[in-house]
Order: structure tokens, then C-alpha cells, then sequence
């Protein structure tokens, strides 16, 4: 990986920010982030229908403790957002200044009163359901409030805390239902990998706004070349994951599901891989941003074929 990406913030002028992420959205689904919480949504569904309860997926979905429970994890994860907001008014005023809601369209104590009040009703109306999801909502939502007031702020602490919360979405449904399903810990570990590629690739991008404000991110401690080398780790780890999975499903004779595997998810990190060799200026990882986002998705909607399908 290139060296010169070093000194990144230096080396390179600032480029502008570009349009907003969440085009057409009014201010406060951008707060709280809606089409990330619809993906979340979707992921849920497929979880619990395609991984967990294949064999009746409508019955699956028209569970009423399942729509507490979806419910209980989106109030938290709106929450986490809104937080994060509220403590980087000024970091995102840099970075992303077109995109600021918290302090210019939202008043910053009304903010953190909608926090409170959405962390809440997820943590009381999970732990309704039993205790160990009420646990589980409420561990998360300290640790969106510590990554929002402490840990995005240190090296690489703040990239596993995300990577942390996005593994125990997936695992959700599977600790409401308890069916022992192994193909919901690999999705999981997944997640958990390249949620920490997006993350540190995310903190790169980011390097402007976060060094003038003494944040520890893992670029501004270790310098941009290293960060990717870090990053080119856990998509190793990912890539050695998927290429097991499709070889399994090669195996089983899951055809469908294989060449899925190798077309939508394997080949996008190869190329995703060959883009962080070269990366160097921030619009290469607003790039490298959006490709990880790309294989998310596929490889959330790869679930309806584990269901059965392929």
C-alpha cells in the first residue's frame, strides 16, 4: 500500500464535500439517519425469516414480539445517531457541513431530549420482551453514548465499538429465538469485519475535522498508510470468510447462493481491495465508503438464498 498516503491531510488540498448522502430527505430523517435504519430493518426481516425461520417466513414476520423487537432496536440506533450528532456539531461543520442538522435546524437540548426519550423506549419495551434483550439494547445504547462522547475519539477503539453494535443487530432475532442457527454467527462475523473496514476508511475521510478537534483516530495516530494496512486486515479476514461460505455452498450444491457469493459480494471486496491499495485523497475513500455500503447489502440480501432459494 502506498506510503504517500502518509500525509494525507497535507499532501492533498481539501476537496469539497459534496452533495449530501441523503438527497430529498427532510433534516430529520437525515438525523437519524433513515435509509441506514430502513437497511438495519430489512436486515432484521431477513435474519429472522430467511436465516432463523425458513420454512414459514410470513408467520415469521407477523410475530408480535418480533415488532417490539424490531421497533426496540431502531429507537436505540436513531438514538445512537442523533447522540453522535450532538456531540460533533463542530467536527461535522468541517467534514460534512451540508449535512449538519443538530444546532441549525434542531435545537441541541431538544436533540438530546429525543435521545433520551428513544433510548429509553427501546431499552423498556426490549427488556418487556425478556430480560437478556433489554440487556443487550441497553449495552448498546452506553456504548453509542461512550462512542459518541469518548470512543470514536481513540485509535481504533471507536471502529470496533460500531463493528461491535452492527454484529449484534444481526444477532438479534436469533437471541429473541434461541434456534442454535450457525448461519447467523457467520453473518454476524461478517458484519463485524467489514463494518471495521468502513469505519476506519470513514475516520481517513474524516481526518480534517477530527485533527482540529484532538481526536485520536487511527489515521491521525498512525498516519493514513498504516491505517490501510490495518484495514487491508479485516478485509482479508472478510475475504477468507466469504471464500469459505462459497465453497461451502459450492459444496452442497447451493448454486445460486454460490455464485452470489463469488459475483455480488467476492468480486466488490476484491475491487474494494484494489481501491484501498490506491487510495490517497479523501474522495478515493468517500469511495471506498460507498462500496462497503454496496456489499452490505448484498450480502444482507444474500440471506433470502440461505433460506432456500438457491
Amino acid at each position: 500500500m502506498s506510503s504517500s498516503a502518509t500525509s494525507f491531510p497535507d499532501a492533498t488540498p481539501p476537496e469539497p464535500a459534496g452533495p449530501p448522502h441523503e438527497v430529498g430527505l427532510t433534516p430529520i430523517a437525515r438525523l437519524v439517519r433513515l435509509p441506514n435504519l430502513l437497511i438495519m430493518l430489512l436486515c432484521l426481516v431477513l435474519v429472522r425469516a430467511g436465516l432463523l425461520l425458513p420454512g414459514n417466513p410470513m408467520a415469521a414476520l407477523g410475530s408480535v414480539r418480533f415488532g417490539i423487537l424490531a421497533l426496540a432496536a431502531l429507537c436505540v440506533a436513531a438514538a445512537g445517531y442523533i447522540i453522535n450528532d450532538y456531540y460533533d456539531v463542530k467536527i461535522d461543520a468541517i467534514n460534512r457541513p451540508k449535512q449538519l442538522v443538530v444546532g441549525r435546524v434542531v435545537n441541541r437540548r431538544r436533540a438530546m431530549l429525543a435521545h433520551v426519550l428513544l433510548s429509553g423506549v427501546g431499552v423498556g419495551i426490549s427488556g418487556l420482551l425478556s430480560p437478556l434483550l433489554g440487556l443487550v439494547n441497553l449495552g448498546s445504547a452506553l456504548l453509542l453514548w461512550g462512542y459518541s462522547v469518548r470512543f470514536k475519539r481513540v485509535a481504533l477503539v471507536g471502529n470496533v465499538s460500531i463493528a461491535t453494535l452492527t454484529a449484534a443487530l444481526v444477532l438479534l432475532p436469533e437471541l429473541q429465538l434461541r434456534t442454535g442457527a450457525s448461519s447467523v454467527w457467520v453473518y454476524a462475523l461478517a458484519a463485524f469485519l467489514l463494518t471495521v473496514v468502513r469505519e476506519i476508511v470513514k475516520d481517513v475521510e474524516d481526518m480534517r475535522g477530527d485533527a482540529q478537534h484532538d481526536c485520536r483516530t487511527l489515521p491521525i495516530v498512525w498516519g493514513v498508510a498504516r491505517s490501510k494496512w490495518v484495514a487491508g486486515f479485516f478485509l482479508a479476514c472478510l475475504l477468507s470468510l466469504v471464500v469459505g461460505a462459497a465453497w461451502h455452498s459450492f459444496v452442497h450444491s447451493r448454486w445460486v447462493l454460490g455464485a452470489w457469493l463469488l459475483v455480488l459480494v467476492l468480486g466488490p471486496l476484491l475491487w474494494l481491495a484494489h481501491l484501498l491499495l490506491r487510495a490517497d485523497r479523501r474522495r478515493h475513500f468517500a469511495e471506498l465508503s460507498r462500496w462497503c455500503k454496496g456489499i452490505m447489502l448484498a450480502g444482507v440480501l444474500s440471506m433470502l438464498l440461505v433460506a432456500g432459494i438457491g
